[in-house]
């Protein structure tokens, strides 16, 4: 499981334990991800996917979008937390990584709810925007280039209706947005996009520490 540099060990094994076990399907994606990859801890927890599900609930969101897919495991989350009709739209740039998410999403059955688009994902919204989907999405999950998180929030915000909800993965960055001596370009993004969050009529926000930090905006 991912580490919490916010929470003791403690804390986090009880946290993880209360979430309860992982399902099998997951737990064999997170260990093939492991497996295969050098970014095993790219993937969320299952304590986040927990909580992203009842986001979803919370909005009683029917069509989604996922910036950032690496091998689904967020995308199986998402899915499964959307009505049977309903639409999770996944952007990514890796025909690789999302060749792992597609076997995974075909084995929980959620093929037919996931439309996966390859490619850089700022075109990939820009596109749903000349489609005429604006306001058309409920719920948008940002976890993918630090450096464009800004331009994913705005068209992601574009495509949102009122009372629809981003959010924001990697929020906290390790605590790295707390320390004003961290100028690399990654840090500097995520901390603009959280400050900016708050200071944005568009959205009511708030920064949770779940997983790496999650920032939530609900588009007003």
């Amino acid at each position: 499981m991912p580490r919490s540099p916010f929470l003791s060990e403690v804390v986090r094994s009880y946290l993880v334990g209360s979430v309860g076990e992982e399902p099998d399907l997951l737990r064999q994606l997170r260990d093939e991800t492991r497996a295969r990859t050098e970014h095993a801890g790219m993937q969320i927890g299952p304590d986040q996917g927990r909580f992203l599900a009842l986001l979803l609930e919370l909005v009683a969101a029917e069509r989604a979008i996922e910036v950032g897919v690496f091998t689904g495991y967020s995308s199986i989350c998402i899915a499964q937390a959307l009505p049977s009709h309903g639409k999770l739209v996944a952007c990514d740039v890796s025909d690789e990584w999302t060749s792992i998410a597609r076997r995974y999403w075909q084995r929980a059955n959620l093929s037919d709810r996931i439309e996966l688009r390859l490619g850089p994902a700022l075109a990939s919204l820009a596109q749903l925007v000349e489609a005429g989907e604006v306001g058309r999405f409920d719920f948008a999950f940002i976890d993918a280039d630090k450096s464009n998180y800004d331009g994913y929030y705005e068209l992601c915000l574009e495509l949102l209706r009122p009372g629809g909800l981003i959010a924001v993965d990697n929020a906290l960055w390790g605590g790295s947005v707390a320390d004003s001596s961290d100028q690399r370009p990654d840090t500097v993004a995520i901390r603009t996009l959280n400050a900016k969050a708050f200071q944005d009529p568009r959205v009511s926000a708030s920064l949770v520490p779940v997983g790496d930090g999650v920032l939530l905006a609900r588009k007003r």
